[in-house]
């Protein structure tokens, strides 16, 4: 394990030395949330738990839960949470009955980015679990509905070939859909999207000019070369907002 610092040291988490390590697309989910103290909000495959608590320490009193079919992640995100993160170790494609029961203000998630039928798997359990789609993205988008309590919000991070994918999934009642584009560096195409949509949202599709992460068009030296709005979210915690 290694306890990697997040949001310029406010956060620390522990993860695994190897395998799937979560870094910027967490921390970026997190802080497009637009969550307010006293909340409830869900994360589906919540991994060791870098997202939700990037959120958690940005915005106080929220009602923590997250899902991770992994017994070894749940129980790191449980760790890492110290209390404040109720983890649950299901599937998302079998929640238990408790879960089922319940609504969210928010439902966040960051599904594995690559389709397994076109892709090859990793041959490390941990990564495979979070980069491998083995539970279809449209159930992701299904399940993160159905818990989301009405006129509140769903926040996807994924890559951008898949965005037609995911807006051939969203339930009829998910609506007021806004899409904000991720590009490496000005000039290049955005690689990865944010998707927000709100449960019985009526407002029209939104897409948002792309949002640049680094400055310059080329990666000339080494260290940090964000811009100063994508540092400030990762050293400061501070909202994406959109």
């Amino acid at each position: 394990m290694t306890s990697d610092a997040f949001l310029g040291g406010k956060l620390h988490i522990l993860q695994p030395r190897e395998g799937y390590r979560a870094g910027v697309d967490a921390v970026l989910l997190a802080a497009a949330v637009p969550a307010t103290p006293g909340q409830r909000v869900l994360e589906l495959g919540c991994g060791a738990g870098a997202a939700i608590l990037c959120l958690a320490a940005r915005v106080p009193d929220l009602k923590l839960t997250g899902i991770e079919r992994q017994p070894a992640m749940a129980d790191l995100a449980r760790r890492n949470g110290q209390g404040a993160l109720d983890v649950i170790c299901a599937d998302l494609a079998d929640l238990p009955l408790g879960v089922r029961q319940l609504q969210f203000d928010h439902v966040l998630a960051n599904p594995p980015y690559y389709d397994r039928a076109a892709s090859v798997s990793s041959d490390d359990p941990g990564r495979e679990a979070a980069h491998g789609e083995h539970t279809p993205l449209a159930r992701w988008v299904k399940v993160a509905g159905k818990r989301l309590a009405p006129k509140r919000q769903m926040t996807f991070i994924h890559r951008a070939e898949r965005l037609p994918d995911l807006i051939r999934a969203l339930p009829h009642d998910l609506g007021s859909v806004e899409v904000l584009p991720l590009a490496a560096r000005m000039g290049r195409a955005a690689d990865r999207i944010i998707l927000r949509a709100h449960k019985n949202g009526r407002g029209a599709f939104r897409l948002h000019a792309p949002l640049i992460l680094h400055e310059g068009v080329a990666h000339t030296h080494d260290g940090d070369s964000f811009v100063p709005k994508i540092r400030d979210v990762l050293r400061n915690g501070a909202p994406l907002e959109f």
